[in-house]
């Protein structure tokens, strides 16, 4: 049987960090009285980005992981993989949260570093 903990990882720690995400949304709606939109709320509309990005992220990471669990890819791939991804992830959030362009940069960087190294070990371990 398959071994599935990093791809379990990679949902329970991103699936924890896009609750904080929600919930600092929640949070800023609830402060400002914003049911809709962002009502031109600077701190509300960062909240929201920062959660919308990660939504936008994950599910095909996720399932580029999963195929790779499938396919037998080596336990120190994967949390390779999984590890840096999230660390990019949270890198990300705080810098978008806090007004720290560098920070958010460097976590774009890796995530869309992962999101080409990822695919390409899928297929290398598809040929293998």
């Amino acid at each position: 049987m398959t071994d599935y903990f990093w791809f379990s990882a990679l949902v329970a720690a991103n699936g924890l960090l896009l609750f904080l995400l929600t919930a600092n949304v929640s949070r800023h709606r609830m402060k400002n009285q914003i049911s809709l939109g962002d009502g031109d709320n600077k701190e509300l509309r960062k909240a929201m980005r920062a959660h919308g990005n990660n939504i936008e992220q994950l599910p095909i990471y996720a399932l580029v992981i999963l195929a790779l669990t499938f396919l037998g890819a080596s336990n120190t791939v994967l949390a390779g993989l999984v590890i840096a991804y999230t660390l990019s992830r949270i890198i990300h959030a705080y810098g978008m949260l806090n007004n720290n362009f560098p920070t958010r940069r460097i976590g774009m960087a890796v995530t869309y570093l992962l999101q080409l190294i990822a695919p390409v070990v899928l297929i290398v371990q598809m040929m293998g």
